[in-house]
C-alpha cells in the first residue's frame, strides 16, 4: 500500500528527517555532539577491552537507577583513567616478566654454547700437543704454539662473543646480515626457546630463538649490536663463570615467580573492574546512541530570522500527521515550553521519498523490490504483484511435490521459531532464510501445485487422481514403453498422465509441452507489466505515454508473441499436427504463402499479414511522434518567456528558503529527447525478442530439475536396492539423502531463485518501473544500530 508525503515546516525543537541544504550548527549542540562523540569512543574501548578480556557483556536488565548524562560522563572517566592506570601497570610488569623470562632462556641455552665452544678449543690444544711432540725437531716451535693455544679466556684471547634472542621468523634474515657486516667473521649459534613469549601489545604468542654470535674486535661487536638493534633483538649478558651463571639463574627464577604472582593479581582486579562495566555496558551504550541520534539531528535544523527559535523541514506520511501533531503537543506539555511548535504543510520543490507500508509477510517481497531500486514516488509497485508470481516463476522450475513439501517443512519450522529466532544473533546465511521464510513458504506450496501438474515426487509419478488415460495393446504388455499403449479412456484429470514417465516419447512431449507454458507465462508476465505502464502514465496524467508508448507497445508485442501464444492454444485445444516455427518463421519471410497443413483456423493467412503490417506500424509509432510532440509544446509554453526576473543582490538568493526556490527555465535539448527516445524503441523492440526468448530458462530449468532426481533416484537409490545387502543399501540411501538436499535442494532451489530474480528485475520490471526514488527514512530509535555510534 503506498502512502501519500506532505512536506511540513516544524518550528521549535522538532526532529525532521530530511535535512536542509543550508545547515547552521548551534554551538551548544556541537558540543553535546562532541561530548557523545567521546563517551561513545570510551565505551567501544570498554567494549574492546571486556573483548579481549574473554568477558561477556551482561544483556540482561539490571535494577539500577536512571542515570543522566552528566553523571554518565563522569562515571565514564574515572573507567577510564582507572583502566588506562591499570592497563599500563600491567604492560610495565608484563615488559619485566618478558624481560626476565627471555633473560633466563638465554642463560639456558648460551650455557651450552660456552662450555661446548670451550670444549673444543681443548681438544684442538691436545691434538696438537700429541702431533709436535712426537717430533724432537721442532721443540723450540712447539713451546711457542703451545704457548698460543693454551686454554684461556675469550677476552684475553680476543675472542668475544654476543648472546640475546630473536623473534623465530627474522633469525635467516638476520643470519644473513651478520655475515655481510662481519664479512663471514664471526661464528653464529642458534638454539630454538623452549617457552613462548606472549606479545604485550597483541597479546599473541610469539615463538623465538636464543642466538650467540663469537666475532673479534671492538668494530664487529659494535656493527652486530647495531643489527640486533634493527631487527628486535634483546641482548643479555651471560658471564663466563659457570657458577656465576648458576646463581644468576636462581635470582632471575625467584624475581620470575613475584611477578607471576603479581601479574595475576592484577589481571584479577582488571577483570573485576572489567565486569562492573560490563553488567551496564549495553544500557550505556545505547543510552548514548539515543542521545547522540538526538542531537545530530537537532543539528539538522535551522535558525529563523530572528535567531530565537529553530526551523525545521521535512517529509511526514499524511495518515502520520495528526499522530505527529499530538506528539508535539504532549512533548511541549511535558517541557513545560511557554512557545507552542507550529507545524503546517508548505510546498516543496525536490520530489518527496517513497514508504510503502509492510509487515512480516510482505516485507522481503518489498526488499526483492527495492534491491533493484527504489520507486519512485507514486509510482506503481512491482511488490504487489511479486507476492504471488515470483514464487510462482520459481516452482514452475523447481516443480516436484516431494522436494516442495521438504521445503515447506523447512519453511514452517522457521515460522515456528519466530519469536525465539527473532531476538538472537545468528549468522548472514541463516538471517537471510530467516528474513524470506514466508517468501520459502510461498515458493514451497507452489512448488507442490506444479509437482502435482508435473506428476513428480522425487521424479516418480503416482496415480493420485486416478487410473491412467492409456493401457497396453495386448496382455503381456511387452512393448508399453515404446509402441504398446493407447487410448481408451479420458485424459488423466489433473496434470501429466503417469503413463508418460519412461515411455520414448517422454521428452519430446514434455519438452513441448514446457517450452509452450513458457512462453505462454512469458507473454503474459511482460504484458502485465505493459498495462502498469498504462496505469503510471494515468495515474501522472501523462497522455503522450499512453498514446505513443503504451499503445504501440502493446500492438507489437501482441501482434508476434501475443500471436504465438494464440496459435499454441489453438494447437492444444484441436490436436493439430501444425508446425508453429514453421508458421512464426514464413510469417516474416512470405506472408502471402499459402499455409497449407500448418493452417490452424480460417482465414489465418490474411490476419498475419494485418498483424506483421502493425508490428511494423508500431516502431515508428513508438520513436517519431513524442520528441516532436515534447519540442512543440515546450515551445508553446516558453514563448515569450525568455528572459527571467534578476535578483538584487546574492544575499536575497542566499536568504531564500531551499523549498521556495524554482527551477530555472533549461534549454530544451530535441537532440537528446529524440536519441532516448530512439534508444527506448529499440530496447523495446529487440527485448521483446530477446525476454521472449528469456522466458525459455522456465523450460530448460525444468528439465534439468526433472532429469537430475530422475538420475538420482535410478543410478543411485534403485541401483543400490537391486543389491541383497543391507550396507550397499544404506549407502545408497544416504547418497540419495545428501545429493537431494546439497543438490537439488540448495543448489536447484538458488539457481532457480536466481533465476526468477532476473525475469522480475528485467523482463517484468523494465516496462513499466523506473526504480530512481528514494526511501523514506523517518527518526526512530528502533533503526539505530551499533554504526551509529
Amino acid at each position: 500500500m503506498k502512502d501519500q508525503l506532505n512536506h511540513v515546516l516544524l518550528q521549535q525543537t522538532t526532529r525532521p528527517w530530511t535535512y536542509p541544504k543550508r545547515i547552521l550548527i548551534c554551538p551548544l549542540l556541537l558540543g553535546k555532539v562532541k561530548r557523545c562523540g567521546e563517551m561513545s569512543r570510551k565505551l567501544r574501548f570498554f567494549k574492546d577491552q571486556i573483548s579481549k578480556a574473554g568477558l561477556m557483556s551482561s544483556s540482561r536488565t539490571e535494577l539500577q537507577p536512571d542515570i543522566d548524562l552528566e553523571d554518565l560522563e563522569i562515571q565514564l572517566a574515572e573507567h577510564e583513567h582507572e583502566l588506562i592506570e591499570m592497563n599500563s601497570n600491567s604492560d610495565k610488569l608484563r615488559q619485566s616478566y618478558n624481560e626476565l623470562l627471555e633473560f633466563k632462556i638465554v642463560l639456558q641455552k648460551a650455557c651450552g654454547f660456552l662450555v661446548s665452544n670451550h670444549s673444543r678449543v681443548v681438544l684442538d690444544e691436545r691434538e696438537l700437543r700429541e702431533n709436535v711432540y712426537s717430533n724432537d725437531a721442532y721443540v723450540e716451535t712447539v713451546s711457542l704454539l703451545e704457548q698460543e693455544m693454551r686454554p684461556q679466556s675469550s677476552n684475553s684471547s680476543g675472542l668475544r662473543f654476543i648472546s640475546g634472542i630473536i623473534c623465530k621468523s627474522k633469525v635467516l634474515r638476520f643470519e644473513r646480515m651478520l655475515f655481510r657486516a662481519t664479512r663471514g667473521n664471526m661464528l653464529f649459534n642458534l638454539a630454538p626457546a623452549d617457552e613462548q613469549i606472549m606479545d604485550p601489545v597483541s597479546a599473541d604468542m610469539i615463538e623465538k630463538t636464543v642466538f650467540v654470535v663469537f666475532f673479534s674486535g671492538e668494530q664487529a661487536r659494535t656493527k652486530i649490536l647495531k643489527i640486533c638493534e634493527a631487527f628486535g633483538a634483546n641482548c643479555y649478558p651471560v658471564p663466563e663463570d659457570i657458577s656465576k651463571q648458576r646463581q644468576i639463574t636462581r635470582e632471575v627464577s625467584s624475581r620470575l615467580t613475584d611477578l607471576e604472582a603479581t601479574l595475576e593479581a592484577g589481571i584479577r582486579h582488571r577483570n573485576k573492574a572489567l565486569a562492573s562495566v560490563a553488567d551496564h555496558l549495553a544500557k550505556w551504550m545505547n543510552m548514548v546512541r539515543r542521545e547522540k541520534a538526538v542531537y545530530d539531528t537537532l543539528n539538522m535544523l535551522n535558525f529563523d530570522v530572528t535567531k530565537k527559535c529553530l526551523v525545521g523541514e521535512g517529509w511526514c506520511p499524511l495518515f502520520a500527521k495528526t499522530q505527529m501533531q499530538e506528539a508535539l503537543q504532549r512533548a511541549t506539555f511535558d517541557s513545560n515550553s511557554q512557545v507552542g511548535i507550529i507545524l503546517h504543510p508548505m510546498d516543496a520543490v525536490e520530489s518527496p521519498p517513497t514508504y510503502f507500508r509492510t509487515n512480516t509477510f510482505t516485507n522481503p517481497y518489498q526488499e526483492i523490490v527495492d534491491a533493484y531500486g527504489v520507486a519512485r514516488y507514486q509510482e506503481a509497485n512491482p511488490a504487489v504483484y511479486t507476492t504471488v508470481i515470483f514464487p510462482f516463476l520459481f516452482a514452475l522450475m523447481f516443480g516436484d511435490w516431494g522436494h516442495g513439501i521438504c521445503l515447506l517443512l523447512g519453511a514452517l519450522v522457521l515460522i515456528a521459531r519466530e519469536n525465539k529466532l527473532s531476538t538472537q544473533k545468528l549468522g548472514s546465511f541463516m538471517e537471510m532464510l530467516f528474513g524470506g521464510r514466508y517468501v520459502l513458504l510461498l515458493m514451497a506450496l507452489f512448488s507442490i501445485y506444479c509437482g502435482l501438474i508435473y506428476n513428480e515426487f522425487f521424479s516418480v509419478p503416482f496415480h493420485i487422481f486416478g487410473a491412467s488415460a492409456y493401457k497396453c495393446r495386448d496382455s503381456s504388455c511387452r512393448d508399453a514403453h515404446t509402441i504398446g499403449l493407447i487410448k481408451y479412456q479420458d485424459p488423466y484429470p489433473f496434470g501429466v498422465d503417469p503413463s508418460w514417465r519412461g515411455s520414448r516419447s517422454e521428452l519430446p512431449f514434455l519438452n513441448s509441452l514446457k517450452m509452450k507454458m513458457s512462453i505462454l507465462f512469458g507473454v503474459a508476465h511482460m504484458n502485465l507489466g505493459i498495462v502498469l505502464s498504462y496505469f503510471n502514465a494515468h495515474f501522472f496524467r501523462n497522455s503522450l505515454d499512453i498514446r505513443y508508448q503504451f499503445v504501440p507497445q502493446m500492438i507489437f508485442l501482441n501482434s508476434l508473441f501475443g500471436y504465438l501464444s494464440l496459435l499454441i492454444v489453438i494447437k492444444w485445444c484441436t490436436g493439430s499436427q501444425a508446425d508453429l516455427y514453421h508458421v512464426m518463421i514464413y510469417m516474416f519471410l512470405s506472408p502471402t504463402d499459402n499455409l497449407g497443413e500448418n493452417q490452424l483456423f480460417w482465414g489465418q493467412r490474411p490476419l498475419q499479414i494485418v498483424l506483421l503490417l502493425l508490428a511494423v506500424i508500431a516502431v515508428p509509432w513508438m520513436l517519431f511522434p513524442k520528441p516532436f510532440i515534447l519540442k512543440k509544446l515546450h515551445t508553446e509554453r516558453f514563448q515569450g518567456r525568455s528572459y527571467g526576473i534578476l535578483n538584487t543582490s546574492e544575499v536575497d538568493l542566499e536568504a531564500e528558503p531551499d523549498s521556495a526556490r524554482q527551477h530555472h527555465h533549461e534549454e530544451f535539448n530535441f537532440s537528446e529527447v529524440f536519441v532516448h527516445q530512439m534508444i527506448h524503441a529499440i530496447e523495446f523492440v529487440l527485448g521483446s525478442v530477446s525476454n521472449t526468448a528469456s522466458y525459455l530458462r522456465l523450460w530448460a530449468l525444468s528439465l534439468a530439475h526433472s532429469e537430475l532426481s530422475t538420475v538420482f533416484y535410478e543410478k543411485v537409490l534403485l541401483l543400490a536396492w537391486g543389491y541383497d545387502n543391507l550396507v550397499i543399501r544404506l549407502v545408497g540411501l544416504t547418497v540419495f539423502a545428501f545429493a537431494t538436499a546439497f543438490i537439488l535442494l540448495m543448489m536447484e532451489s538458488l539457481s532457480a531463485f536466481l533465476h526468477a530474480l532476473r525475469l522480475h528485475w528485467v523482463e517484468f520490471q523494465n516496462k513499466f518501473y523506473h526504480g530512481d526514488g528514494y526511501k523514506f527514512r523517518p527518526f526512530s530509535f528502533a533503526s539505530l544500530t551499533e554504526d551509529d555510534d
